[in-house]
């Protein structure tokens, strides 16, 4: 069974695709001339799940989401306390390169406007380092958040610089308040060389999702940032990454993010998920207008607002199989007897991960074998597919609406489908002809599956 949350995603993306309004980056000659109909999406859950939809793989520079990882790299370069000392963490309400510093410490705001950001990669590797070097520690590091390695757009990164009055102005500005003690010129370089980084959409998914599983890469299971480091990261995120847009984003979304002026904007829900998005053209807070609005939708259909009280709980997905066979008062000849039916249940409250799990767990033990694991569809033969949510209180509706998705491409694949579901969690209509058998109880189940008063021989679990 082929995953419906691509299709999904691809339905995201076409809700966002009419939204005409901004304009890419302007002061930055080759984001000035990107393709505005590129747009893509893509989420990465925390056990190394990958999802995406669009135009996944264009590259684009990553920007000011950069900010958000060399901050970590200057907290375990410089420990916090320091790093507080030369950065705050309050959000400005300022442009991102507004010329401004803290009244009374000469601070910057915080680490996700330019002159905090200058700030933090001077701290890394110490005043001592070079710009190359910095610049090596920090594109080594994005490359492990990536997965893969990463480049330095050469032809952004100059036109970048061709264009740093106004950064080469905030770094010397930031040496004048003893805030930098090292060559501002230098600082500013490898500041710019830092944003001019190429990205994809799957990039950025996965590094967001190695800040929402507490720095642990989920592919390779490095741990690449301090734990200590994430919160701190996460916690300014949440309140300054979207720039003067940050309240309007922390009501609408709800989850820590950053953007950049490329178009991209990555989410990091601990936990959970990390997601991205890209699309040009820009608002006039220098966020993507297409990017905001699939983050919206992203956030509103999966429950995914961090002050959801339905995140209190998560699920867990089981998978077990059981052989049919004849009761002393039952058909021994009913065409399942001595079949293999197989069992998928859903315990707690589930949200879009636990629904994302589900269709992994249905995918996999449907699916074809495959030499690379062998292991995958070994429940293909079952006569009847169960979904028991006897143990889940509760579904969100994005959660809700992936399981219906599930069940139907099943049916549409001639599959027998069963739901036992006594509290009617799933809400699916029991009186539709076309829809799966639904049961109170297991008893029922089974007595559907193979003839009244038939028995169950479980081969794991139990049912």
């Amino acid at each position: 069974m082929k995953s419906p949350i691509p299709d999904y995603l691809n339905r995201v993306l076409e809700n966002a695709r009419p939204i005409d309004y901004g304009a890419p980056a302007a002061y930055i000659d080759t984001l000035a001339r990107a393709d505005t109909s590129k747009m893509a999406v893509a989420l990465a859950m925390v056990d190394g799940n990958l999802y995406s939809a669009g135009d996944d793989t264009v590259e684009f520079s990553i920007q000011s989401i950069s900010k958000a990882f060399v901050y970590a790299l200057a907290i375990e370069d410089a420990g916090l306390p320091r790093v507080l000392e030369k950065i705050g963490v309050e959000p400005s309400g300022d442009a991102f390169n507004r010329l401004s510093l803290e009244r009374g410490t000469n601070r910057p705001m915080n680490p996700m406007i330019n002159a905090g950001a200058i700030t933090a990669h001077s701290l890394v590797l110490g005043p001592g380092a070079t710009a190359e070097q910095r610049t090596e520690r920090i594109l080594g590091t994005l490359s492990r958040l990536a997965g893969r390695e990463l480049r330095v757009d050469e032809e952004v990164y100059e036109a970048e610089l061709r264009d740093a009055d106004r950064n080469m102005g905030l770094g010397y500005m930031l040496k004048a308040a003893g805030i930098i003690s090292c060559d501002p010129r230098e600082v500013v370089r490898g500041y710019i060389r830092q944003c001019a980084i190429n990205v994809n959409v799957r990039d950025l998914a996965m590094m967001a999702a190695t800040l929402s599983n507490a720095g642990v890469h989920p592919v390779t299971g490095e741990h690449v940032i301090p734990q200590t480091s994430v919160r701190q990261v996460l916690s300014v995120m949440t309140t300054c990454g979207m720039y003067d847009a940050a309240g309007d984003w922390v009501s609408n979304v709800g989850i820590p993010a950053k953007s950049g002026v490329a178009g991209g904007i990555i989410g990091a829900l601990p936990g959970q998920v990390g997601l991205a998005a890209f699309s040009p053209k820009l608002d006039e807070r220098g966020n993507s207008v297409r990017g905001v609005a699939i983050c919206e939708q992203l956030s509103r259909d999966m429950g995914l607002h961090m002050m959801d009280v339905s995140q209190i709980a998560g699920a867990t997905v089981r998978t077990a199989s059981a052989k049919i066979v004849a009761g002393p008062d039952s058909d021994p000849h009913h065409p399942n007897c001595r079949r293999e039916v197989v069992i998928f249940g859903l315990r707690g409250a589930v949200r879009f991960a636990g629904s994302e799990r589900l269709t992994r767990a249905v995918s996999h033990e449907l699916g074809e074998p495959s030499e690379q694991d062998p292991t995958a569809g070994r429940h293909a033969g079952a006569c009847a597919v169960v979904f028991s949510f006897r143990d889940a209180y509760s579904l969100n509706a994005v959660a809700r609406r992936v399981i219906h998705e599930i069940i139907r491409r099943l049916m549409a694949d001639e599959r027998s489908v069963v739901v036992i579901d006594p509290s009617g969690v799933l809400q699916m209509d029991a009186s539709r002809g076309d829809g799966p058998y639904i049961a109170k109880s297991e008893a029922q189940a089974r007595n559907y599956i193979g003839g009244s008063g038939c028995s169950a021989i479980m081969e794991e679990d139990t049912w």
